[in-house]
C-alpha cells in the first residue's frame, strides 16, 4: 500500500522548475500538490483550502469575544484539516522557507518532513537574513534535509545543520535527453536558462563576441526569459551580433530538443549574483551533458559537482569572459573534440545522474523516514 506524501511547492507550474514536476510524477506515493506561497493556500484539483463556517464561528468567539489569541492562523489551521483529511504521512517541502513555514504544523501532527533546498533559498542575503531563526527550528525538527550540491551541504553544516539530517541528492535529467544525436556540425552553442543575474547571459554573449572575431558564422541559441532578456537584445544590437545571437523565448521541452541536435557544445557563465544568489546544481546543465553536448561552464556552486573539467567539458572562474571564449574556440577549431567529451559526459551523467538514481535516492529518503 502506497503512503500518502504531501508535496509543497510556492508554485504551480513554473517552467523553470521541472524538478519540481518530476518530483510529483516519479514520487512512489500517493502525492497530494500544495502550493500557492511557502504556507500554500491551493490543494491540486480541489478547492481552495480553508475553514468550514462551524471552524469560523469558533475562531471569531475566541479571537474577537474571548480575546484568545488562536495557536494557528487560519491558513496553517486549513493545511492542518487538510493533511489529517488526506491522511498525510509524510510532507516533501520544496524550498528552505517552504519548509520553515510548515515546520510547526508537521510538529503539532507528528508527521515526517523533508526539505529540498536548491539554491537560492540558503545563498540569497536576505533570504538567510530574514529565516535564520526559522531555519534553526527546521534544522532541529526535520527528518531529512536534501541539499543538491556538494557546496550546500558544507553552507547548511555552517549554519548549524546536523549532517546526519543531510543528504545530497543532485537532479536527474529525463530519459529522453539520452536519445539526443547531436551532430556537431553547426559551429553554433546553446544555453538554456532564465535571464537573471546568477546566470550572468550578457558574459556568455560577450564571450560570442570574441568568437565572432575568428569564426563570423558562429551562432549563439538562448532559450529563457526573465528580467534580463531586452537587456540581452539590446547589448546584441550595439556588439553588432543580431545575425550570431538567435533569442528563443521561453520554450517546452519538446521544442528544445532539435536545439540540442545542431549545437556544438552547451553554455552557461553562473556566478555569485550581488545579492548572494548561487545556483544549486542547474538542471540543464545536466540535460546538456546527458544529450551528449560538452558543457562550458563556470567553477560554482554544483556545476564542478557533475562537469569534470578537460573531460566532459571545460570550467572557468566566475567573470572569465576570455577563458569562455578561448574554451568555445577550442572546441570549434577541433571539430571531433566536441563529439569525444560528449560522448563522455552522457556517460558520467548516465551512470552517476539520471532520473532513475535520482528518483531511487529520494524515495528511499522518503520511506527510511517513516519507519
Amino acid at each position: 500500500m502506497k503512503i500518502n506524501l504531501a508535496l509543497i511547492s510556492p508554485n504551480l507550474n513554473a517552467y523553470s522548475e521541472t524538478f519540481i514536476q518530476n518530483h510529483k510524477k516519479y514520487f512512489d506515493a500517493n502525492v497530494k500538490f500544495y502550493y500557492g506561497g511557502y504556507l500554500p493556500i491551493f490543494l491540486e484539483e480541489e478547492a481552495l483550502l480553508g475553514l468550514n463556517k462551524k471552524e469560523r464561528i469558533i475562531r471569531y468567539i475566541k479571537e474577537r469575544i474571548l480575546k484568545k489569541k488562536p495557536e494557528y492562523t487560519e491558513k496553517e489551521k486549513a493545511l492542518i484539516n487538510s493533511f489529517k483529511k488526506h491522511k498525510i504521512d509524510v510532507v516533501y517541502a520544496e524550498y528552505g522557507p517552504t519548509g520553515a513555514a510548515i515546520t510547526n504544523i508537521c510538529k503539532k501532527l507528528d508527521i515526517p518532513f523533508i526539505v529540498n533546498f536548491h539554491g537560492a533559498d540558503i545563498s540569497v542575503n536576505d533570504i538567510i537574513e530574514n529565516y535564520k531563526e526559522q531555519y534553526e527550528r527546521l534544522f532541529d525538527h526535520s527528518s531529512k534535509i536534501i541539499v543538491v550540491s556538494r557546496q550546500m551541504y558544507n553552507r547548511l553544516i555552517d549554519m548549524g545543520c546536523s549532517a546526519e539530517k543531510l543528504e545530497y541528492i543532485t537532479y536527474g535529467p529525463e530519459d529522453d535527453f539520452f536519445d539526443i544525436q547531436p551532430t556537431y556540425k553547426e559551429n553554433s552553442f546553446l544555453s538554456v536558462g532564465r535571464f537573471v543575474d546568477k546566470k550572468a547571459p550578457y558574459y556568455t554573449i560577450l564571450a560570442l563576441k570574441k568568437i565572432v572575431e575568428k569564426y563570423p558564422d558562429a551562432k549563439l541559441y538562448m532559450a529563457g526569459d526573465g528580467p534580463l532578456f531586452n537587456t540581452c537584445i539590446n547589448m546584441t544590437k550595439q556588439l553588432a551580433l543580431e545575425n550570431n545571437v538567435i533569442f528563443l523565448g521561453a520554450l517546452s521541452h519538446a521544442e528544445l530538443l532539435s536545439y540540442y541536435e545542431k549545437a556544438k557544445a552547451y553554455v552557461q557563465h553562473s556566478i555569485t549574483a550581488a545579492n548572494g544568489d548561487m545556483e544549486g546544481t542547474p538542471v540543464a546543465i545536466l540535460e546538456a551533458s546527458a544529450a551528449a553536448l560538452p558543457v562550458i561552464s563556470t567553477r560554482h556552486a554544483g556545476i564542478p559537482d557533475v562537469i569534470i573539467d578537460g573531460e566532459t567539458g571545460f570550467l572557468v572562474d566566475e567573470h572569465d569572459v576570455d577563458g569562455m571564449a578561448e574554451n568555445m574556440i577550442k572546441l570549434l577549431d577541433n571539430p571531433d573534440l566536441s563529439e569525444k567529451m560528449g560522448k563522455a559526459g552522457r556517460k558520467n551523467i548516465f551512470e552517476k545522474y539520471r532520473m532513475e538514481i535520482h528518483m531511487d535516492n529520494l524515495n528511499k529518503v522518503i520511506h527510511d523516514v517513516i519507519k
